[in-house]
């Protein structure tokens, strides 16, 4: 039997007792609709769903991956998994949550009562200086080529220094336990994506720190979502159970 692995979380969130055979969790429903199941080992439970042969996740799986997550994120501290995580076996299942074991549990502690929110800062390029910087280089070397060069590392280094800057501004005002920070170059400036852990209790608070956000970046547009999942804050090794697809 392959199972559809949707994240894990402890046992005791869906049993009072411990089981040793996989369950059903009447309130949730999975990708295309499918049952979901809680498949146990030890003090985890692992969400999954049957899984059939040459299977076709669709954009609405997508979405039906999160939307499970989500939920159970609702109820207790969940790790999640990478959308389309199959395990081939039961055997397979069983020994991700054995090798991992260790980690599992110490992010769960780590994790247990926080929460994921996402702000996204745009940043319009200053029109004081000169578009003079191109993507694509000129094909020759020669002082054409290095000025160019030079010109694009200057900019670089500029966008760079701005979204330092505007991250460690962005920092103080929200205060989170720990962060993510990507910053992107598009057509119009740059795009600063940030994800913060915060306490779960603190939402309410950090949503209202948006308005102040709001004032004090008049340059920028800037937008919150959330809380979501812990997506971010997963330690390396979770990102990297596999999937035998």
């Amino acid at each position: 039997m392959a199972w559809y692995a949707y994240c894990i979380t402890e046992q005791a969130t869906f049993q009072q007792g411990r089981v040793r055979r996989p369950f059903p969790i009447e309130e949730l429903k999975g990708i295309h609709g499918a049952p979901v199941l809680g498949y146990p080992s030890g003090e985890f439970v692992v969400l999954v769903s049957e899984f059939p042969s040459n299977p076709q996740l669709s954009q609405q799986a997508v979405f039906d991956h999160a939307r499970v997550v989500s939920d159970c994120f609702r109820m207790a501290t969940v790790l999640p998994f990478r959308f389309g995580t199959i395990f081939d076996t039961d055997e397979a299942l069983r020994q991700a949550v054995r090798v991992n074991r260790k980690t599992f549990t110490e992010s769960v502690e780590k994790l247990r009562g926080k929460a994921e929110m996402h702000l996204k800062v745009t940043v319009q390029e200053d029109e004081a200086i000169p578009q003079v910087i191109l993507d694509v280089l000129p094909s020759r070397a020669g002082g054409e080529y290095l000025t160019k060069l030079r010109e694009k590392a200057s900019r670089d280094r500029e966008r760079q220094s701005k979204a330092r800057a505007l991250s460690v501004q962005v920092h103080k005002l929200f205060d989170p336990l720990e962060e993510d920070v990507v910053c992107k170059k598009v057509d119009t400036g740059l795009v600063i994506d940030i994800a913060h852990l915060i306490d779960t209790s603190a939402v309410p608070k950090y949503q209202n720190r948006y308005s102040t956000a709001m004032k004090q970046l008049k340059d920028c547009r800037v937008s919150v979502s959330g809380p979501w999942p812990p997506y971010h804050f997963l330690k390396g090794k979770l990102r990297t159970v596999t999937n035998s697809n």
